[in-house]
């Protein structure tokens, strides 16, 4: 019988992890189907686990009910052809330098050295976006991200010496929630708490490249924090309201770009169109813009007027830049 339904799925991490100890409880098992399994998954994955008339006989429950793993050894963790061609083709990406030392860069490059990368960096050309990414090869940021990283996992306090988007210089005690990517600007941004007194004073987002100095402090911030209250504190007034029509694969292209937005859609099933309120953090509302007017034709801004206003004058700067001043 197939008990999983692909090699190291989510199930089967979930059953691997459990089984690293010789022996656990039903609680631990709870906890890490809680953690680690998808939102329904504890409704019927702890039954599996946990001895019983279902369950997939990896455990036994032991006399003071501990559950004792029925292997001798923790589950070997092997990858398969395609996993280590995906890992050849990441090792090539100058970004793995934040997240791996050189000495562990290069023992991976030696074990896969007969092993075909799944691909090549040359294979994809990149449209609409900027120019100016991060240097990811730089010493001192690879430094920096490495701190704010380590910051992030272990919730730890930290000094920060930065320019603003503005070229000012700021300076500040931090707390660090979380470091996103953006594949548009190729910058790595850290979601942070400004700190006065060991409190939380204000919200912001520092991007990675402009960090000047970070030092860590030694302390651990103890207050819990969220990141659905973070983002609430950060949300835009009034959503931007977007008409999307279905040219182009059009909605189905929308729904996937602003996957991770908050949103609310309307279908008027006459029209076939879609009304969107879409809402987002108001510092990334220029790249909420550019994001929008790529779908050209696709959709129409609506409102609010502010910035249905900077979509209009963006669009009549690009028409100069073609065809010249406007009559």
């Amino acid at each position: 019988m197939n008990i999983f339904s692909e090699i190291y799925g989510t199930y089967f991490r979930i059953a691997a992890k459990l089984m690293e100890n010789e022996a656990t409880d039903e609680k631990t098992v709870r906890d890490t189907v809680m953690r680690d399994g998808f939102r329904d998954s504890v409704l019927f994955l702890p039954q599996k686990l946990i001895p019983g008339g279902e369950d997939w006989g990896l455990f036994r429950r032991e006399k003071d009910n501990t559950l004792r793993r029925i292997t001798k050894k923790a589950p070997a963790k092997v990858l398969t052809k395609l996993q280590k061609m995906w890992l050849k083709a990441k090792l090539s990406d100058p970004r793995i330098r934040l997240f791996m030392d050189d000495e562990t860069i290069e023992q991976l490059q030696r074990l896969l050295v007969d092993v075909k990368p799944l691909y090549r960096h040359e294979h994809f050309r990149l449209t609409d976006r900027f120019a100016d990414h991060d240097d990811y090869s730089d010493e001192k940021y690879i430094s920096n991200f490495r701190t704010a990283l380590d910051a992030v996992k272990n919730r730890r306090i930290v000094d920060i010496h930065f320019q603003t988007g503005r070229g000012k210089r700021a300076s500040g005690r931090f707390v660090l929630l979380k470091i996103e990517f953006s594949p548009k600007n190729g910058k790595f941004r850290a979601y942070c708490y400004l700190l006065r007194n060991d409190k939380i004073r204000s919200s912001g987002l520092i991007n990675i490249g402009r960090i000047e100095s970070i030092t860590d402090t030694g302390r651990v911030f103890r207050t819990p924090v969220s990141m659905e209250d973070y983002f609430s504190s950060r949300k835009c007034k009034e959503p931007a309201v977007i008409r999307v029509t279905n040219e182009r694969n059009g909605v189905e292209r929308f729904m996937l770009e602003f996957a991770s937005f908050e949103k609310h859609t309307v279908r008027d099933l006459e029209k076939n169109e879609y009304t969107v309120e879409l809402w987002y953090d108001e510092q990334d509302e220029t790249e909420v813009l550019i994001m929008l007017l790529s779908f050209g034709p696709v959709i129409e801004i609506l409102g609010p007027e502010k910035l249905r206003s900077q979509a209009r004058e963006r669009l009549e700067r690009q028409y100069e830049l073609l065809y010249g001043k406007i009559v």
